[in-house]
């Protein structure tokens, strides 16, 4: 069977995020897409190899649109800059607002990342080895922008450095805009980036 064209699998996967926003990851199955797209479902089973499989491939493509704009959010606020903490300060600011940036630039994407959990994924068991081994990879990448931020301010990247860059980055913004859906709320954005300047005030222990 012939394997669907690049942007074919890459209209497949825009309607997989559109239907699990409107409808939530269980409306996301094979003869949903087949009907919505009009590629066979013997093609998405070649293309993909199980339901979870194209799941998890359309979960991949948003993580990486919004990893791909927090490096880029990050590297332009310090190639900006003159090296100060300040600066350093503000590149992670940017990088929490990224799940901000996201929903401007592409909502569904953004709104799919907040509506399939990774987790669940890798937890289905259903997922093709290449595609869960791509979705840990993702740390791996994550972490790569930790590091940076870390050493950027305070040119350490120990256990507490690393931890506290999380707290930012991570937490805040699951805190301030992920839980509750505040993401286009302009009130919200400015609280995170006051929060995360204000944490960054008190820098890591070396203990």
């Amino acid at each position: 069977m012939p394997r669907p064209r690049v942007h074919d699998l890459e209209h497949v996967l825009d309607v997989a995020e559109r239907l699990a926003v409107a409808e939530g990851p269980a409306a996301v199955t094979i003869r949903a897409l087949s009907d919505a797209t009009s590629v066979s479902n013997g093609a998405l089973y070649h293309a993909f190899g199980t339901r979870a499989g194209l799941l998890g491939r359309a979960w991949m493509r948003a993580a990486e649109r919004f990893l791909e704009l927090q490096r880029t959010a990050v590297e332009q606020v310090l190639a900006g800059g003159d090296g100060t903490d300040g600066n350093a300060t503000e590149a992670v600011v940017a990088a929490a607002l990224c799940p901000a940036s996201l929903f401007d630039q592409n909502p569904t994407s953004a709104r799919f990342l907040l509506t399939v959990r990774r987790e669940e994924l890798l937890r289905s068991g259903d997922v093709p080895a290449d595609v869960a081994d791509e979705l840990r990879r993702l740390d791996d990448a994550l972490g790569a922008i930790f590091v940076r931020l870390a050493l950027s301010l305070w040119d350490r990247k120990d256990k507490r450095a690393l931890a506290l860059v999380r707290d930012c980055v991570v937490d805040l913004p699951t805190a301030l805009l992920l839980r509750g859906n505040r993401v286009g709320d302009g009130a919200a954005r400015d609280r995170l980036a006051a929060a995360v300047r204000a944490v960054l005030t008190i820098p890591p222990s070396t203990r």
